[in-house]
């Protein structure tokens, strides 16, 4: 199940040409009805912003927080694309506005792939007719699969609450760093809410769960998660809304972690017992960027030494009589030394794709959790690429 599933929203995903190889690489979500509805967006942070994120922001501003439909192509990020990026984005939105009946800044743009490349508007342009043509109310997994780029499945969510329901689709396969990175993603609700709160919800969403993915510690230029919510439950937002549309962004970004460029290992890290929240996110920031233990994951070596040594030297609170590392509820290190554990049990956990990795720091009540992934060959292969 997928953003369609939520009543009043239809998608569609086509071959525009955007991609040299024919694969799907426009998408469109809007209203059933067109008509715009509650928005909300949170951003990459980065200061090398791309031209959509700079179109969306302005779009949300203008119209208080409402939108009729999200475009989004792949393939071609539109960023350190200049003045001509920002009028491509625009036109973007006016080209969907023409043809779905809405005013241009009803519209919110997204884009995803290379950097510093122009967006083929002669092929934008065929894309947008035949994606607003091609709209139906089941087509939410085929939007999902059009704004892939180095992804190797789609990603899909549905989450259902009393009397509401909550969908969502997303990309991301690297570049992952809050604030999140290299992924975009859109949720659509029927609870009802204002887009004040809509905004609140949603970054407090994806502050526990977009934001606390890491693959390789770089952020990127076009990073956005935009929420649409209709009203047509009649359910206003509450609490249990807020858990739902957590649960809905934790989903996607696991998936995005399980299919991370090159990796064989999806890593759940938990760091508790720092002297605070600040110092148990740095040590766990610390650790699943260290290049040294992603390789260890990678070779399915539950080594603690390279954990202990880089939060060591991370600049935090640290005593190493007091920290301690589990791999799998194994606890691997302890009182300064190595413990004594259940050899093939131990082995067998490391043999999975997703690995517990908990690590007490004996300091205080600081806790963070981070879901990383491992390093390896296939990832460099990936990223050698510039073209």
């Amino acid at each position: 199940m997928t953003i369609t599933d939520v009543p009043g929203f239809q998608a569609s995903g086509i071959a525009s040409g955007i991609k040299s190889n024919n694969e799907l690489d426009l998408a469109l979500i809007t209203t059933e009805d067109r008509k715009p509805v509650a928005a909300a967006g949170v951003f990459t942070s980065n200061k090398m912003t791309a031209a959509p994120v700079l179109v969306t922001r302005k779009h949300l501003e203008i119209t208080g927080g409402a939108a009729s439909a999200v475009v989004l192509n792949s393939g071609n990020a539109n960023a350190a694309t200049g003045e001509q990026g920002l009028l491509d984005a625009e036109q973007m939105c006016q080209l969907t506005a023409q043809g779905i009946g809405c005013d241009p800044s009803e519209v919110l743009v997204c884009s995803t792939g290379w950097i510093g490349y122009p967006l083929p508007m002669e092929a934008v342009t065929f894309g947008i007719t035949n994606a607003i043509d091609s709209l139906k109310d089941d087509q939410g997994k085929v939007a999902a699969q059009a704004i892939m780029t180095t992804d190797t499945v789609p990603k899909n969510t549905f989450v259902s609450g009393k009397g509401f329901s909550i969908g969502g689709i997303s990309k991301g396969a690297a570049m992952l760093q809050p604030n999140m990175a290299t992924m975009l993603s859109v949720l659509t609700t029927d609870v009802v809410i204002d887009p004040k709160e809509a905004t609140q919800f949603l970054q407090q969403a994806v502050s526990v769960s977009f934001n606390c993915l890491t693959v390789d510690g770089a952020e990127s230029t076009n990073d956005t998660v935009i929420l649409l919510a209709n009203g047509k439950s009649g359910v206003k937002a509450s609490s249990l809304f807020a858990e739902a549309l957590t649960d809905a962004c934790k989903d996607l970004a696991v998936q995005m972690a399980d299919d991370a460029e090159g990796s064989t290992k999806t890593v759940f890290l938990n760091v508790t017992g720092a002297k605070n929240n600040d110092e148990a996110e740095s040590a766990a920031r610390s650790t699943a960027n260290s290049q040294l233990i992603k390789c260890s994951w990678y070779g399915q070596d539950p080594y603690w030494g390279r954990i202990a040594a880089q939060i060591g030297a991370s600049g935090i609170q640290f005593d190493p009589e007091k920290i301690s590392v589990s791999y799998g509820g194994q606890i691997v290190y302890a009182k300064g030394e190595a413990q004594e554990v259940d050899a093939q049990e131990l082995k067998k956990h490391m043999a999975q794709r997703r690995i517990d990795l908990h690590v007490d720091l004996g300091q205080g009540n600081g806790k963070s959790e981070v879901v990383t992934t491992d390093l390896t060959h296939a990832y460099i292969d990936e990223n050698m690429r510039t073209s």
